[in-house]
């Protein structure tokens, strides 16, 4: 029984534990619900908890540890002799993951019977064959002690699948039966239900933690890897960046670093102005009407995918800045420059500075309008003097996140920016973001020994660094501030 196939059988048990545990906690009272201390659904969400929680705990911990039980096991009946030369164990390991499920597919399709099973021998000449038949490619050929290894891998999987299917449905009925057995008039279900409702918000809230700090340790780890195999001191402050995986490599970050926040300023500088002025029209000027079309209308900006920016970019933006701007004034020859990427990321960026700023300026009370309005001010003079001093820590916040947003781009910058690493402040040059080098190191076949590849991790903690940074000034800026107008 495959694993889906028993978790599916452990909700059913649990659904169907849910309505008895509601039809016995009513009957244990004749139908009076006043003489229960919860209400009926408590009791059978008591049952459900029992009868799930458990089962299904075991059930994912069985499923993780099996694979390193098994594979434990199995590497131990590999000898050194049948690794081939310029092999590892680990690629004879997945070689008999891959036979055992080609066997496995064999099987249920009817190619291969459990009696063939058993008299297979690497010797044949079609077990290749029938391999092959199944979808599965093997690199080298089949030995005796890989063949005989991949079926003890497949007979040790389906004898502990069959055991954990056993043990987690059994755990399942008695926790059901275990928890119906409690249930009496006087049986506190509801602050039970409640415990594990609370109990699934603390997991929630640790997987998140647990979530941030195995990136940061990953990156951590990578990082400190590459710095033992190429010097800090050139990758923070050298002014070159050359990989060769060939050898003498110039791994500096300073180019793309440059890159990164040139391409993000403009597009904060084209996506701030605009943004705010969406927001105090919106907040301030328009009318209901007009605010329920154009506020939807500009939130639709952030739900275009990415790779759909980069085909403006590429296709519309570049094109006509090359043409109209950079040719005439002899500025550059290429479409894809710094203020294409620049700007049209700066478009994305209109609606996480408007509906952010426009949120933060209704937030301003109403009373500091009045008054404003009684001591004679009009609404141009309210807006300057009082509506925005008072939303400004919420504003610059808007503007720093947006920022975070624009450095960790990569779609837009690689259709939009090009691909050079290098130091150049004309904004019509072809220029590129430490994103777009994390993509490149890891595409296509990576060696993870090599500094070229590990540069990426040491690059992703520079870039994750730079937005904490950004995004910790912002919570900075808006609890500090937010404060003198509550």
């Amino acid at each position: 029984m495959s694993a889906g196939l028993v978790i599916l059988v452990v909700i059913a048990i649990a659904t169907a534990g849910f309505f008895i545990g509601r039809s016995r906690s009513l009957s244990a009272v004749n139908g009076n619900i006043r003489q229960l201390h919860s209400l009926p659904g408590y009791y059978g969400q008591t049952v459900f908890l029992a009868a799930a929680v458990p089962a299904l705990l075991v059930a994912f911990g069985w499923l993780l540890l099996q694979p390193i039980l098994v594979e434990s096991q199995i590497t131990n009946m590999i000898a050194p002799s049948d690794i081939a030369e310029g092999s590892s164990r680990g690629l004879v390991m997945a070689d008999v993951r891959r036979i055992a499920t080609g066997l496995d597919v064999a099987i249920a399709t009817g190619a291969l019977t459990e009696d063939q099973l058993g008299a297979l021998s690497a010797d044949q000449s079609d077990v290749r064959a029938l391999l092959g038949s199944v979808g599965v490619a093997l690199a080298s050929e089949v030995k005796e002690s890989v063949l005989v290894a991949s079926k003890t891998y497949r007979e040790m999987t389906a004898t502990l699948r069959s055991a954990m299917a056993i043990i987690v449905i059994l755990l399942s009925l008695g926790g059901a039966v275990f928890s119906l057995s409690r249930i009496k008039p006087d049986f506190r279900a509801r602050n039970v239900s409640e415990t594990a409702v609370k109990a699934l918000l603390i997991l929630s809230s640790t997987v998140a933690i647990l979530t941030t700090i195995g990136i940061i340790a990953s990156l951590l780890f990578e990082t400190a890897h590459f710095f033992r195999l190429y010097p800090a001191k050139d990758f923070l402050f050298s002014l070159t960046w050359n990989p060769q995986f060939t050898g003498g490599s110039d791994l500096g970050i300073l180019p793309l670093l440059w890159g990164t926040l040139y391409v993000s300023f403009v597009a904060l500088v084209f996506a701030v102005p605009i943004g705010l002025l969406v927001a105090i029209y919106l907040s301030e000027y328009a009318t209901r009407k007009v605010r329920s079309i154009v506020k939807p209308a500009i939130e639709i900006l952030a739900g275009i995918p990415t790779i759909v920016y980069g085909l403006f970019a590429l296709i519309t933006v570049g094109p006509l800045l090359r043409d109209y701007f950079a040719q005439p004034l002899g500025l550059g020859t290429s479409s894809s420059s710094v203020m294409t990427a620049g700007i049209v990321m700066g478009i994305m960026l209109i609606p996480f500075v408007s509906s952010l700023s426009d949120d933060v300026i209704n937030a301003v009370p109403q009373a500091m309008r009045d008054g404003s309005y009684g001591l004679g001010a009009t609404q141009s003079e309210t807006v300057k003097q009082v509506i925005l001093p008072a939303a400004l820590p919420g504003i610059v916040g808007a503007v720093l996140l947006a920022a975070s947003r624009a450095i960790g781009e990569t779609m837009i910058v690689v259709m939009g920016a090009g691909a050079a690493a290098k130091l150049d402040l004309n904004p019509f040059e072809a220029m590129t973001t430490i994103t777009v080098k994390i993509v490149s190191q890891l595409t296509g076949d990576t060696e993870f020994a090599s500094p070229e590849t590990l540069v990426a991790f040491a690059l992703g903690l520079s870039l994750f660094v730079v937005t904490l940074g950004l995004n910790v000034l912002a919570l900075y800026i808006v609890r500090k501030y937010r404060e003198q107008y509550e």
